[in-house]
């Protein structure tokens, strides 16, 4: 039996942070920082009792901050060219190590690193870390690298703008920071210097990056002549490719179960084809999870570039989005997994990510309650994995002012901060919360737990066939097309409905289910007992084909009926 992947995506840097000074811009003896060591094994079997079986550790990787490690060979990082005090944990400056923020003693990471594999696969769950390809930290180097590694741009022919075994792209000129940073604001001799320029992590080939842009970062060059006309230059194997290759494989060998690979499709697909079945070769489990937002590009890498799963935010996450706000009737989730077109097992589904705005925020929904019918469908409507984003669960609102980015509804990757609700969740006994900890953030979680449970422990919506039942509503008068959605999962011992009621009130949904669907799942017409999955409640229903299903759906909820059990359905 092949379990349906429920992927819990936490922050290193601030799930375990404790210390509740909370000063904008703080630094890290100000604000704390969360560490590796807080992943205990209890805390991460509350993770697992939730009802995940990934982890994703985001911001694992040494990068780019203000904090001076320099006591531990850490080269120091100009903080003209970083996001945020504690700094972006997509500017990696050393590939081959933790971040020093993350250890109890930075001089011993990498061993309380696999001290954190070990406690994580101790309670059965797996690990993903991130992988960053495209781009880099301004200043990178590897002071943990193994014998014999060369660092990035170390033998690069920087008087060439492309060369295909060049690791960066040059830009011909020093590199302006006047949109950046203002010359008042420059200390005398502290001036970022960088000659020649090199282009910039988001396609940004000349020397004026923008402060808009990924200035902190700079493009990796996979052998691809941007600025000549695009032409692939991958005969010999580009040196970037052997490099990318070989951080991976380091990985894998420390036993990581996958990786997040950061805005993969900015990375050539024939690059994914090359080293993808070569990290396999060390774990053929390994995972790929690519963010991908180009939706002309999914069949080519998971076809051909060997990816495991994409993102499916351009998809269902921006459609369930503008359902839960109303901007979007929920008939258009319909033509999103149409649009799919045969890959929509190889998705991962979510409603929240260190990118995007908190469910809860002012910026979204403004109550985690309004998100629930839209948490069981993406989690149920198939196989496909889903992703829980840290404090999710317990209604983080992400509505803090931590520093670098302000008030946006979004949890701060930039900054050192202590994220109230996962802190008082985390830092409580289990008595403590049963009976103190806030009922509707209690509440929420029981809800959650509840809807991955069901995704594993119920055949049909684990391993289930999906039947859509949209079209055949759009003309029903007790069902409104626009606030409802209901579709069947189904293998041959179970079939079970499920409708999602997105209005703001009780309704009583008359649900069509037609005779070719009857016949598809299989179910003849008979007295059965249906069961209520969600609630445990149960009856005996006549089913009678040529009518309508009645179904009590609560405000901003959904109702799961095992409608088949274990009997054969055609009997």
């Amino acid at each position: 039996m092949k379990n349906k992947i429920i992927i819990y995506q936490a922050l290193v840097r601030l799930f375990g942070n404790g210390n509740t000074s909370r000063i904008k811009n703080g630094t890290i003896e100000q604000n704390g920082c969360g560490k590796m060591s807080d992943f205990s094994e209890i805390a991460l079997r509350s993770i697992k009792q939730l009802g995940c079986n990934y982890i994703w550790y985001t911001g694992l990787l040494q990068q780019a901050s203000a904090t001076d490690y320099s006591q531990y060979g850490i080269p120091k990082q100009n903080p003209q060219v970083l996001k945020g005090v504690a700094g972006s944990p997509y500017a990696i400056s050393d590939y081959y190590s933790v971040s020093c923020d993350l250890a109890d003693d930075p001089d011993r990471r990498m061993e309380e690193f696999d001290e954190l594999v070990d406690r994580t696969h101790r309670v059965g769950l797996k690990m993903i870390i991130d992988f960053v390809p495209n781009h880099v930290a301004r200043y990178y180097k590897s002071v943990t690298k193994p014998a014999g590694v060369s660092d990035l741009g170390e033998y690069d022919i920087t008087e060439h703008h492309f060369n295909p075994q060049n690791n960066f792209y040059y830009c011909g000129e020093a590199l302006h920071l006047n949109n950046i940073v203002r010359s008042e604001e420059i200390e005398v001799g502290n001036a970022y210097t960088e000659n020649p320029a090199r282009a910039t992590g988001n396609d940004v080939f000349n020397a004026w990056p923008g402060r808009n842009g990924w200035y902190e970062t700079v493009k990796l060059n996979y052998g691809v002549d941007y600025c000549g006309g695009g032409r692939y230059c991958f005969d010999p194997i580009p040196n970037t490719w052997l490099k990318m290759r070989d951080i991976l494989i380091y990985w894998a060998k420390r036993g990581v179960d996958g990786f997040r690979c950061d805005m993969a499709f900015m990375v050539p697909v024939d690059f994914w084809h090359w080293v993808i079945p070569q990290v396999k070769e060390v774990n053929k489990n390994i995972l790929f999870i690519a963010e991908i937002y180009e939706p002309a590009l999914y069949h080519s890498y998971i076809e051909y570039g060997g990816f495991d799963y994409l993102y499916d935010k351009v998809g269902l996450y921006d459609t369930l989005r503008a359902v839960v706000e109303c901007r979007e009737s929920a008939s258009a989730i319909t033509s999103v997994w149409q649009g799919l077109n045969g890959v929509q097992e190889h998705m991962l589904n979510f409603l929240e990510n260190h990118d995007e705005q908190r469910l809860a925020s002012d910026f979204f929904a403004g109550d985690p309650i309004k998100g629930r019918p839209a948490l069981v469908v993406s989690a149920l409507m198939n196989t496909c994995p889903f992703m829980n984003y840290f404090g999710q669960e317990l209604g983080e609102r992400g509505m803090d002012e931590e520093g670098y980015s302000g008030r946006d509804g979004r949890t701060t990757i930039f900054d050192y901060w202590n994220v109230e609700t996962v802190n008082l969740w985390r830092g409580k006994t289990a008595e403590w919360r049963r009976h103190r900890l806030p009922k509707q953030m209690r509440d929420l979680r029981e809800y959650y737990t509840k809807v991955f449970e069901l995704a594993n422990s119920s055949e049909a919506l684990r391993d289930g066939a999906f039947y859509d039942l949209t079209y055949c509503n759009y003309n029903n008068p007790g069902y409104d097309i626009h606030r409802t959605f209901s579709f069947l999962r189904h293998t041959r011992n179970e079939v079970c409905l499920v409708v999602a009621n997105f209005q703001s009130v009780d309704v009583e949904v008359s649900v069509n289910i037609p005779q070719e669907a009857w016949d598809y799942v299989g179910i003849k017409p008979k007295r059965r007992h249906i069961t209520n999955l969600m609630t445990g409640e149960w009856d005996y229903v006549n089913h009678d084909t040529t009518k309508p299903m009645v179904v009590k759906v609560p405000a901003q909820d959904a109702v799961v009926l095992r409608l088949c059990g274990k009997e054969a359905a055609k009997k």
